[in-house]
């Protein structure tokens, strides 16, 4: 019989969570209690003894077990009794609902008119909670966009209340495969994750933003209106004939951050710190009349030909465009900037990068590199399995295991990218920061609504309000 500490509520890292589910599994034929506190490493200990009288089978252990706000995935394991660990698995499965089921990510936006975004904002948290699908939705006057991650049939139902309302039907999709690594995540959690330093990751079941905002993708432009107007869309297959075409100018619509650790062959990237710098660097790039941005679509086009051939001038030639970005959004309303500014010809990938390296083979692939994503997997690969890179929580970019090595990595404080750029002040705080992580689990999630420790600033435990543009 398997006991717990009176009292115990610590939060368990996923190593320590791996451990814990191999020793339960292990020993649920073994009739001594003390085998798991004695042969446990020393983070198990912390939470598992054999001081309590809280008996594992029953009803009546299983709310106490709840109470103590264990990780899901431990709890199963602790519900199992003799039966074993995969029978507390199934038992647990049953009861939610999720037997058999695997885990599936769908991006998705549509911009549409939608003056009255703010009244879905509740109805849908709520359906989201009670369907355990996780992860971030941004609704605003022109549209939606988010990342929702659970089971197909749970994700199912939310995209089909989404899509209850005419405006938003037709949502463009982009779905990615889970890992049985995430998965196993996706029951619990850990200060290790993106979302325990107060990143937007769509794998914790006990978690979901839904946001109202101006905007569903920050432009800073409300003259932009992707509903009006936008470039033509290309599907993935036919993206390396255009895009090897020496006429065509390629641009990479991402930040910086992104494009560091890949983007398409001959692309230009614009280094941008965030995506309203764009329509600056666009002027800039291709030497464009300040007046011009200024004045709707077609009329700044032909306003600026006209004065140019009453100065015998011959109109500026602007090339062709082809832009991409992860998921798609960005090139909505950047290819509708660019035609407002007086392009003709303005391609953009149809559902971004993700989609691209879902459909095209790695042997025709021009892709270099791998693509940053908004969640817990940071980067994926072609067939979009997660990548190799991590992601420094000081300052939210992607390390390799190359940067990690570096004398400026400290986990969830600085990394090469941004240990120049911090104070020792802001370095202190995030240490702060990470040691209540590790202590305490991550805010908002089973020990939500519990006091931080003695001595625990208030700013320490914080959480980032920012959702980041998702795709």
């Amino acid at each position: 019989m398997l006991v717990l500490s009176k009292g115990a509520k610590t939060a368990v890292s996923a190593a320590t969570t791996i451990r814990m589910l191999l020793l339960l599994s292990s020993t649920s034929q073994n009739p001594n209690p003390n085998f798991l506190s004695a042969t446990a490493p020393a983070p198990e200990r912390t939470l598992l003894s054999a001081t309590s009288s809280l008996a594992v089978p029953g009803p009546l252990a299983r709310k106490r077990l709840r109470l103590l706000h264990l990780p899901p995935a431990v709890a199963r394991l602790l519900h199992s009794g003799a039966g074993g660990a995969s029978r507390g698995i199934s038992a647990m499965d049953a009861e939610m609902g999720t037997e058999g089921s695997s885990l599936v990510v769908v991006s998705f936006y549509r911009f549409a008119e939608f003056p009255d975004h703010a009244a879905m904002r509740k109805p849908l948290k709520d359906l989201c909670e009670r369907v355990r699908v996780s992860g971030g939705i941004i609704l605003a006057p022109e549209g939606i966009n988010g990342s929702i991650c659970g089971t197909r049939e749970s994700v199912e139902k939310v995209l089909a209340f989404i899509q209850a309302d005419k405006r938003l039907k037709g949502l463009r999709l982009v779905e990615s495969p889970v890992s049985p690594e995430e998965e196993a995540l996706h029951h619990g959690h850990t200060s290790h994750s993106p979302l325990g330093a107060g990143e937007d990751a769509p794998f914790r079941w006990d978690h979901v933003r839904v946001k109202v905002k101006k905007e569903i993708v920050s432009f800073g432009d409300p003259a932009v209106m992707p509903t009006e107007r936008v470039g033509k869309y290309v599907h993935p297959r036919d993206w390396n004939a255009l895009i090897s075409d020496p006429e065509t100018v390629v641009i990479d619509v991402r930040n910086t951050y992104e494009t560091r650790i890949g983007k398409f062959k001959g692309a230009v990237d614009p280094s941008t710190t965030a995506f309203r710098e764009f329509p600056s660097w666009v002027d800039d790039q291709f030497q464009l009349a300040e007046s011009s941005n200024k004045q709707s679509g077609s009329d700044a086009s032909s306003s600026d030909t006209h004065e140019q051939a009453q100065r015998g001038e011959e109109p500026k030639k602007l090339p062709r465009v082809a832009m991409y970005c992860t998921g798609g959004i960005r090139c909505e309303k950047a290819s509708s900037f660019l035609l407002r500014k007086g392009f003709e010809e303005v391609y953009h990938l149809e559902g971004g990068i993700l989609k691209y390296l879902e459909e095209v083979p790695t042997k025709e692939s021009l892709w270099e590199g791998e693509c940053f994503v908004f969640d817990k997997r940071v980067s994926v690969e072609h067939g979009l399995v997660s990548g190799s890179f991590k992601l420094c929580y000081g300052c939210k970019q992607p390390v390799s295991d190359a940067d990690m090595e570096a004398p400026e990595w400290e986990y969830g404080v600085t990394c090469p990218y941004c240990f120049s750029s911090k104070s020792e002040e802001e370095k202190d705080r995030a240490r702060a920061r990470q040691r209540q992580f590790e202590t305490w689990g991550v805010i908002g999630g089973p020990d939500k609504g519990r006091r931080p420790p003695n001595g625990t600033q208030k700013n320490d435990c914080k959480e980032d309000k920012q959702l980041p543009n998702s795709v």
